[in-house]
């Protein structure tokens, strides 16, 4: 199975209009356009039933009160977390690729509640969600695809990981409102091939 883009090269930096925060000199950062990518997958095995797409950021500091703090940075070696940036599934085998900016378009404070997406699939939480609880402007619930917004004081280049399973089942088992976490549990075991495509981001003009 093999995935591939024509906005994202893999293992090469993600442009900013896929991004949901770009560098500003003045404030460090300000909201991007935040347009969902192309994706296209092929070679999946017979037998798959529908497609599930996961874009996870290994590299967020599992240690937030240093984030973005002036006089401050985030060291490259420090321990790190996942960040889910998004999760769909249910993606029908009729549908191989996505446009860019088909399923996202700007920045939605509060999060995207209806995301659009191929139909009959459905698109989960992602960890904006978290990262913004208690932000009184931009607080909610983020469905759908949220782009790369890492801490501006971080040392560490991010990586963001695409990745499509082709499942032997219709639809999964998941809650209304369901995470990575979630999509990770209900596709084990029924996985019949994967593809993966890794992009990098950083608003530290200091790493390269």
């Amino acid at each position: 199975m093999k995935l591939v883009s024509n906005d994202i090269r893999n293992h090469q930096p993600i442009p900013t209009r896929l991004a949901f925060g770009k560098p500003d000199q003045k404030s460090h950062m300000t909201l991007s356009d935040n347009l969902s990518p192309h994706l296209e997958w092929a070679d999946f095995p017979d037998g798959t039933r529908s497609f599930a797409l996961l874009c996870i950021d290994p590299d967020v500091p599992s240690e937030v009160d240093d984030v973005n703090q002036e006089g401050k940075t985030l060291p490259s070696e420090m321990p790190r977390v996942d960040f889910c940036h998004w999760a769909m599934v249910d993606i029908p085998t009729s549908v191989t690729g996505l446009a860019t900016g088909q399923c996202s378009n700007g920045v939605t404070p509060g999060g995207k509640k209806n995301p659009p997406g191929p139909e009959g699939s459905r698109q989960g939480l992602n960890n904006y969600t978290q990262f913004m609880a208690g932000d009184p402007d931009m607080g909610g619930e983020y469905f759908g695809y949220d782009g790369p917004c890492p801490p501006w004081n971080d040392e560490r280049m991010h990586r963001y990981v695409f990745t499509v399973y082709a499942l032997d089942v219709d639809r999964l088992e998941l809650p209304e409102k369901f995470t990575a976490e979630d999509v990770k549990k209900a596709i084990d075991g029924h996985v019949l091939a994967s593809a993966s495509l890794a992009g990098t981001y950083t608003l530290n003009p200091a790493v390269q």
